[in-house]
């Protein structure tokens, strides 16, 4: 585990640079995977957070979650580690984001855009949610070279199975999740792997991820993976199932955690584009030379909260979906809109900031507040729920709290000076707020990407 750096000589000499990027303030500073395993065999977990013996954390609220396997290689103490490189949080499918028919003897083919490109891969696939074991009879994985737009399609050159303990086939009981086998697999940065799965039975709780922004499809009483496209099959936009990817990278490689609401899982973005704000960020974090090593997990989860001790909360899930993510180094706090919106008090919503800081900093991880964006022509607005912002703002922007700051505030306000001339309350700017479903809350694809512009990347380079 690295320490924390002294950050006094690299502030004093960024200040310069930084004048130039308003929407980036640098404060003073105050990992870990698990392997394959027996295809039914877990350490099983306790507490309310549900955290593991074996290097990652069970999901808070998802029962006795436990992961299957042992712990990876951490940190950079090595020639290689495994460092995450795609994720989506786990959590229980809504009955709205239901596959098309039940996933019990179907193959379902989903596409993940990964951040660190590499040679060899392993896939985690999460059972945290369900009410009963779910079976894979097969899983492979193969490079979808379809752009901009992601699909079907797969190079079927590129197509491999995953072994799981080196059986083609295994069974995840309920409350864990595993990892699939290392395999020799290239993988660029920023490409696109398909992972086409045939279930065997399946239980009537699913686990998933309903904000994909990513078109999966489904073929049922079908055992085809390998087939050359499925345009036949039927399409819904969830993910079901898998959590995450890594690849095996070399001792300098990190990852950015990005944890947060549907803002961080892209809600208002493109539909197989890939334009969440996270993305167009790793775009640019791979075409910047001193930053091409660094990966990004998105683990934003839509309609979701800051403060809880279950469920889908971000203090809930700190422990999985953040501090047990293999090679994280960096974490970005994007969260709170919804608990304002709910009717929170800044005085409940601080300390939760203040224990995620605490806790990144026990693991020597540097982590970075984002300010909460303006939402004034939301149903959330009232002129008390505004005021919280502008508290939670000022918290988040304090020197000495965050170890930096991401102002997406200041990016997308139509009122810079915060409202304080008197007029209307300071909304989302029409450029950034009209898709769709405007609703003066989420972005568009150009909004997120502004924000994504606004971020100097010299906060991944310490």
């Amino acid at each position: 585990m690295k320490p924390l750096k002294k950050m006094s000589a690299i502030h004093r000499s960024f200040l310069l640079f930084a004048a130039a990027q308003p929407a980036v303030i640098i404060a003073a500073c105050g990992s870990n995977s698990s392997n394959s395993s027996a295809p039914s065999v877990g350490a099983s977990s306790s507490g309310a957070t549900g955290a593991s013996t074996s290097g990652t954390t069970g999901n808070a609220g998802s029962g006795d979650a436990s992961i299957i396997g042992d712990s990876g290689t951490e940190g950079d103490t090595g020639a290689t580690q495994w460092v995450g490189t795609w994720s989506a949080s786990p959590y229980p499918v809504p009955s709205g984001n239901l596959p098309p028919a039940s996933l019990s003897n179907s193959v379902l083919r989903q596409v993940v855009h990964v951040s660190l490109g590499g040679s060899q891969i392993r896939v985690q696939l999460s059972n945290l949610s369900g009410n009963g074991p779910v079976t894979i009879n097969s899983a492979h994985v193969a490079i979808c070279r379809a752009t901009p737009t992601v699909d079907s399609t797969i190079d079927t050159t590129t197509d491999q199975a995953l072994a799981f303990s080196g059986s083609a086939s295994v069974t995840i009981p309920a409350g864990q999740e595993l990892w699939s086998d290392p395999l020799d697999f290239a993988v660029a940065a920023l490409g696109n792997v398909s992972i086409t799965i045939a279930f065997g039975s399946v239980p009537s709780a699913l686990t998933g991820h309903a904000g994909s922004r990513t078109t999966s499809y489904q073929q049922v009483n079908s055992t085809a993976v390998s087939a050359a496209n499925m345009t036949s099959a039927q399409t819904v936009v969830s993910w079901y199932y898998i959590s995450g990817m890594e690849v095996m990278a070399n001792p300098s490689a990190k990852a950015i955690v990005a944890i947060g609401d549907s803002l961080t899982d892209g809600r208002g973005s493109d539909t197989d584009m890939n334009d969440r704000w996270t993305d167009d960020l790793e775009t640019r974090i791979q075409a910047n030379a001193a930053t091409s090593n660094v990966a990004m997990l998105n683990m934003g989860i839509g309609g979701s909260v800051l403060v809880g001790t279950t469920g889908t909360a971000a203090q809930a899930r700190f422990p999985r979906d953040v501090l047990g993510q293999a090679g994280v180094r960096y974490v970005i706090v994007w969260d709170g809109v919804n608990d304002i919106g709910g009717g929170a008090s800044f005085a409940s919503m601080m300390p939760v900031y203040a224990s995620l800081i605490s806790q990144a900093h026990a693991k020597g991880l540097l982590i970075y507040g984002v300010t909460i964006t303006p939402f004034g022509t939301n149903a959330y607005y009232t002129p008390a729920t505004e005021m919280v912002r502008e508290q939670v703002n000022a918290y988040i922007r304090t020197p000495g709290v965050f170890d930096g700051v991401l102002d997406f505030d200041s990016v997308v306000t139509d009122e810079p000076d915060g409202g304080t001339d008197g007029g209307s309350p300071p909304a989302l700017l029409p450029q950034y707020d009209t898709w769709a479903q405007t609703d003066g809350l989420h972005l568009n694809p150009a909004g997120y990407q502004a924000v994504a512009n606004s971020v100097n990347l010299i906060l991944f380079t310490m």
